[in-house]
């Protein structure tokens, strides 16, 4: 028998798109009106373009590089966060575990991948943001998992 049922497999993907969706919500509220907010929007507009010119294309712009942007990240993140369905009996537990690991990412990583590294550690208010608010949308993805069961 498979890990993962059909059962628990549509609950995971379920859960990491509820967790994706919380994580942006956040995101994009919170940047309105805090100006050390993350600025997970800017590294998604970032790496669209740098995918565009690398297949040598025109990159879109304005509220479609913006859409673009926002689409990836959704994507990516419930993609991601569906994980937690890997460890079914302690679904918070694990959510918060990928909670944490994608905030350390969103801090580290991007300046060696050449997205700069302002956007998400600009301050250390910054930071800590960042490693929460992932945190968040593990905790929610793990929440939502534990209640579809």
């Amino acid at each position: 028998m498979s890990i993962l049922t059909s059962s628990s497999l549509i609950r995971s993907l379920v859960s990491g798109l509820a967790g994706a969706i919380a994580l942006n919500v956040l995101h994009e509220t919170v940047r309105q009106f805090v100006p050390e907010a993350p600025r997970a929007d800017i590294l998604g507009m970032r790496s669209i373009k740098k995918g565009y010119e690398k297949a040598g294309e025109q990159p879109p712009t304005g509220d479609n590089l913006y859409g673009l942007a926002m689409l990836g990240d959704v994507t990516s993140n419930a993609v991601y966060y569906s994980l937690v369905g890997i460890g079914p009996k302690q679904p918070l537990l694990v959510g918060a575990g990928l909670g944490v690991l994608a905030g350390v990412g969103a801090v580290t990583l991007p300046g060696p991948m050449g997205l700069g590294e302002a956007p998400t550690t600009r301050s250390s208010a910054t930071i800590a943001m960042t490693v929460a608010w992932y945190l968040f949308g593990g905790v929610v993805a793990g929440g939502v998992y534990e209640r579809l069961k």
